[in-house]
């Protein structure tokens, strides 16, 4: 795989889910992709394992060729011409494009922009603890007024994404790779794989599950992201993790990590970690930045207004709170 396909996604957060437990399925492939190592665990159908590895071939396939397409550090992909011609001219965009843009666009108007892909107008910053970089509050002061979601223009039935002020830019990473990893499942169902689950770094959708088998899936603890906070069953659905631990660095006694607030270009006040789950990708995706960026209060608002989602947040003060639906299916670490 090319490097450019292992930066990417560094934006997208980082309570770091994954498939824990012998109900998993005898087949797992790991391979690098976005940014991280994408796992693919299943039990294979009728067709036995040489059916089942060609579907993992054709679902990494699948990913791989939306991850180019929409990797803003690749300069040969639509993302990046969406950028290269902001403030000068509408993009011809493929639908799955449009369609992750669109989802974007809504929950921005949702979160009342609390999830922004034009935050990636705010350059200078690096959250690398070895290197990092911090741009000067003139700079940031001076890019800010190009944030704004409602500056990305989509027309649907042209298939055109046009950023309208020269200088911005998107970034899909908070919300582009759950879509990708809903299409490498989509890919394995095709193919006849009834039970899967594809694991993009803490992004998670998993399928076959029941209640004699679920899938288990384990969260790490932002507070010590080196352990386990618990584990979660499900059967079937999505699981979704946003941190502020995975991309960070200090600095005059500041923690300053990667999920920066529209609002200010700085980094996210809010939370240490979300981690949401629910069947609807609609639902979920990139949710948890946005509670991220606007705190407990309105992401236990969000949640509760919500019967479809559940979800667990741990709060800048290390307390956790959970959904009664979330408490049920989770096991917490003794």
């Amino acid at each position: 795989m090319a490097a450019k396909g292992l930066r990417w996604f560094w934006l997208s957060a980082a309570l770091l889910a994954f498939a824990v437990g012998a109900s998993a399925g005898p087949l797992r492939e790991a391979r690098p992709l976005m940014g991280t190592l994408v796992e693919v665990a299943l039990e294979p159908g009728p067709g036995g394992e040489a059916a089942a590895h060609r579907a993992i071939d054709a679902a990494y396939r699948e990913m791989q060729r939306l991850s180019d397409m929409m990797n803003h550090y690749d300069p040969a992909s639509v993302v990046s011409a969406i950028n290269d011609a902001a403030g000068l001219r509408a993009v011809p965009c493929p639908p799955e494009l449009i369609a992750v843009l669109s989802m974007a666009q809504a929950l921005s108007a949702r979160s009342d922009g609390a999830f922004d892909v034009t935050v990636a107008s705010i350059r200078g910053w690096r959250f690398r603890a070895d290197d990092p970089r911090m741009p000067s509050p003139a700079a940031i002061a001076a890019r800010l007024p190009l944030v704004g979601w409602h500056k990305l223009r989509l027309d649907a039935r042209a298939r055109t994404a046009f950023l309208t002020e020269r200088g911005m830019r998107i970034d899909l990473g908070g919300i582009a790779k759950l879509y990708i990893v809903h299409a490498g499942i989509a890919v394995l169902r095709s193919h006849g794989i009834a039970r899967a689950m594809v694991n993009g770094g803490g992004d998670v959708e998993v399928v076959g599950g029941d209640a004699a088998r679920p899938w288990r899936i384990g969260v790490r603890d932002p507070r010590a992201p080196e352990a386990l906070l618990g584990v979660l069953a499900l059967g079937r659905g999505f699981v979704v993790t946003s941190g502020d631990y995975e991309r960070a660095f200090v600095r005059d006694g500041r923690r300053y990590h990667h999920i920066l607030d529209p609002r200010t270009g700085y980094p996210a006040r809010g939370p240490r970690g979300v981690t949401l789950t629910g069947e609807r990708l609609e639902d979920v995706n990139g949710l948890g930045v946005a509670i991220m960026v606007r705190g407990k209060p309105d992401g236990v608002r969000w949640l509760t207004d919500n019967p479809r989602i559940e979800g667990l947040i741990v709060d800048a003060d290390g307390s956790v709170w959970m959904t009664p639906g979330f408490r049920a299916r989770f096991s917490a670490m003794p």
